[in-house]
């Protein structure tokens, strides 16, 4: 494992950690544990509430991959991450879409909604999620077959 990686990894790990106690802060004493937070995105991250714990999730997966000096280890935490992470939301959308009670309004999807003008926001989230699942699948396979190769 080059230093670089684990350098990487050290930071990202640090960054999680400062996420997740930004989450805690905001959903415990500002209350705003449904605050949007559209720059966290990529790592699963919605909203305050979830980076509260998938920041020490994140945290824990660069921290072991580096105790273990594995370079594979974390992209496959990742890449697993993705498959579960998209499966959950593929199906809230889906229960969203289908639901006579209303928890979100498709308008306040600002940029989907810009294109997407009534209830179909909830289909096109589910159609990503979809093919975020199926990339993470084939990510894992690869990841997993590389991680096992080592032994």
């Amino acid at each position: 494992m080059s230093q670089e990686y684990i350098l990487c990894l050290l930071l990202f790990g640090l960054f999680s950690l400062g996420v997740s106690v930004k989450g805690f802060y905001e959903s415990s004493k500002k209350r705003n544990a449904y605050g949007e937070v559209i720059l966290l995105t990529p790592l699963g991250i919605f909203v305050w509430g979830d980076a509260a714990i998938f920041g020490i999730f994140w945290f824990l997966a660069a921290s072991i991959s580096v105790l273990l000096l594995d370079v594979f280890l974390f992209p496959l935490i990742a890449s697993l991450f993705v498959v579960v992470r998209s499966l959950g939301e593929t199906i809230y959308w889906f229960n969203q879409q289908f639901s006579s009670i209303t928890r979100e309004q498709p308008s306040g999807h600002r940029f989907l909604y810009k294109y997407f003008h009534n209830d179909s926001v909830w289909f096109v989230y589910q159609i990503l999620n979809q093919c975020l699942t199926v990339a993470g699948l084939v990510a894992s396979l690869y990841f997993a077959h590389m991680w096992l190769g080592q032994f």
